[in-house]
């Protein structure tokens, strides 16, 4: 699966939506109600962030 700008994984009950997507790091958006979009923006490397969605569906 390739990663992109936009792309929303569902992990668990949490969503994380990739915001800016780099070559090393991702910024992504941890989403705990989908029907306020409110959520806390992280920057992890891109290995980080695979290992966070592992377990998660797009």
């Amino acid at each position: 699966m390739k990663l992109e700008q936009g792309q929303v994984w569902k992990v668990g009950d949490a969503f994380l939506r990739i915001v800016k997507w780099q070559r090393l790091s991702i910024e992504y958006k941890h989403i705990t109600n989908w029907e306020t979009r409110e959520g806390e923006v992280h920057k992890v490397s891109k290995k980080e962030f695979c290992r966070l969605i592992r377990p998660g569906k797009l």
